[in-house]
């Protein structure tokens, strides 16, 4: 007799191997069975026309700090994620000084876009050194499983202090004391450690993060505690502005370290070139023996413009921002009035706002042939005929008109999507290339950032409906291909070893899937972190049922109240 089994499924085992029929067996937190008709269980689900496959593992979130207060994490659990990984891009909240708890604060709100006043009223800061923190997840009970990485910013700052903030260079003394801390870290259970070296990342004053002129040196002395501890994988955002000078030191703590090195991989449009030339760096490093890879994302890095989202079409224009403050449902009225709309409309960008928002919004301002309709099921690689620029050439009005009228009508939830990066001449042929090369890993779901203005903790969900079952504009790709690389790859890179497969023996994260009738809703803005704070979210249908450790914790999109994740430490 086992606990559960579902029954009949398509198996999709998570290794590539060719999809099989048959019956998955689960008692207690692990897989007993899979394939064949197995023995009767105390709970049964029929699967037949289901695919039945390993959880998600997402290695690429930034729930540092809702995962100390929040035990679900939606929307990643709401799409089929079972294992979540966060500490990415440098930041986090470990190790921390009391003094320091608002610069941590401002540095995720500034990086992350994650609400500050929430960040401030949710953490408890019950904790000081990693491990610590990394006890204070283990108490909390939870719907998943969670795991952590060392950030670099939190991490320079605890050694440096104001020094750190002022972007100083960092003592020797300095430098032996975060690679101390590094080790104790990853012994204690961290994944890993990260940074970022971009001019994108900033505080909300507009001051460069702590790590982004961090000297070689330092990451590189990072780098060999990591081979003392014999685990972990380094990771870094960068961006390479001298990209010889950057693979030297990555290739170095290769070397030194025998550890996975990664870093993010997106394609630019004003340089097309930039990412292969970045791949044939690591193409040139894995012939002399060193792991390099770079993490990519399965669809563009894509805004999401709406009337309560962060930025907007027509935030430049001073008659819109003077309604700013208003309630969503004030502002809708307001914006409905017609000398409001005609006030707006005959407006240029402000040179004030200009200042202060960032150097994108004069782009979202204007690139009207870059703005699309999302849609009510949301389209990732929309052709040009679907920009506001091209609708509205099929009207009598101008882009700035139809896009006014298109955020205002229904119920001012409607928005739009402004792909900034892997969204080259209409289409996802660049991304299609990464995702296919062997020496990337997928990522970048970015769950629980970005909360006013992008929404791609999906990322795992559209992997299957866009690539695998809708895709029209180019090539598929296989169903067992994509769920590898969710599953058994990600799991492998990080070193989460008992996961990521349908295996005997391994821990029993399972999905439970109507691949036909999956589909992820559009993006919809709500209030319900600490303080008010706002967050997009993004409900789907089609999970049948999402099981963690054995324990059914969605079924049909509805959350059981279990409990049964927890904190994963990593293992040597």
């Amino acid at each position: 007799m086992h606990d559960l089994v579902i029954r009949g499924g398509t198996i999709v085992d998570g290794t590539g191997a060719p999809a099989f029929t048959g019956d998955v067996a689960i008692n207690g937190d692990r897989i007993a069975q899979v394939g064949d008709k197995a023995g009767p269980g105390k709970r049964e689900v029929k699967a037949e026309g289901r695919l039945v496959t390993p959880g998600w593992v997402d290695v690429h979130t930034h729930y540092d700090g809702q995962a100390t207060w929040d035990p679900v994490l939606a929307p990643s659990s709401w799409h089929g994620a079972t294992t979540i990984m966060f500490g990415n891009c440098g930041v986090g909240f470990a190790p921390v000084r009391k003094a320091h708890h608002q610069a941590l604060i401002d540095l995720m709100e500034g990086v992350e876009d994650i609400p500050g006043i929430a960040l401030a009223e949710g953490l408890k800061w019950d904790w000081e050194s990693f491990p610590e923190y990394l006890d204070a997840l283990a108490r909390l009970p939870r719907t998943i499983d969670v795991a952590a990485q060392v950030a670099h910013h939190p991490l320079r700052v605890f050694v440096m202090g104001e020094r750190a903030i002022n972007r100083e260079m960092a003592t020797e003394s300095d430098i032996n004391d975060m690679a101390a801390l590094t080790e104790e870290a990853l012994r204690a259970g961290a994944f890993g450690f990260t940074t970022s070296r971009t001019d994108q990342h900033k505080t909300p004053a507009g001051e460069l993060v702590p790590g982004r002129y961090a000297e070689h040196e330092e990451l590189i002395a990072i780098g060999r505690a990591m081979g003392r501890a014999k685990r972990g994988a380094f990771g870094m955002l960068s961006d390479f502005e001298d990209e010889s000078a950057e693979f030297g030191w990555l290739r170095q703590i290769a070397k030194d370290s025998n550890r996975p090195v990664w870093f993010l991989l997106t394609d630019r449009s004003y340089d097309p070139d930039r990412w292969r030339r970045l791949m044939d760096h690591i193409r040139a490093a894995r012939k002399d023996g060193l792991p390099l890879s770079a993490q990519v994302a399965g669809r563009p890095v894509g805004l999401i413009l709406g009337l309560t989202t962060s930025l907007n079409p027509f935030a430049l224009r001073e008659g819109f921002a003077e309604l700013a403050k208003l309630s969503p449902a004030e502002q809708l009225a307001r914006l409905r009035d017609p000398e409001v709309r005609a006030r707006i409309l005959s407006q240029e960008a402000s040179p004030r706002l200009m200042e202060v928002l960032p150097p994108l919004s004069r782009q979202i301002a204007t690139r009207w042939d870059r703005m699309y309709d999302l849609g009510g099921t949301p389209d990732y690689e929309p052709p040009p005929e679907k920009s506001i620029a091209a609708l509205a050439a099929k009207t009598n009005q101008s882009p700035q008109e139809y896009c006014y009228d298109f955020l205002i009508g229904g119920d001012g939830g409607r928005m739009l999507y402004f792909p900034v990066t892997n969204y080259v001449h209409g289409d996802l042929e660049v991304v299609r290339e990464m995702i296919l090369d062997p020496h990337t890993v997928l990522g970048l779901s970015d769950g629980g950032a970005h909360c006013g203005v992008i929404c791609d903790a999906s990322l795992n969900t559209t992997m299957l409906t866009h690539w695998v079952r809708d895709r029209t504009r180019g090539e598929r790709l296989p169903l067992e291909f994509v769920i590898k690389r969710q599953t058994s790859e990600t799991a492998d890179f990080f070193g989460f070893h008992d996961r990521g497969r349908l295996a005997v023996g391994k821990k029993a994260d399972v999905n439970v899937i109507d691949f036909d009738a999956l589909r992820p809703h559009h993006p919809e803005m709500i209030f319900d972190l600490p303080a008010g704070g706002r967050r997009l979210v993004q409900h789907v249908d089609g999970y049948d049922m999402t099981i963690c450790s054995g324990t059914p914790i969605f079924e049909r999109g509805v959350e059981t109240g279990a409990r049964p994740g927890k904190l994963v430490r990593a293992t040597a």
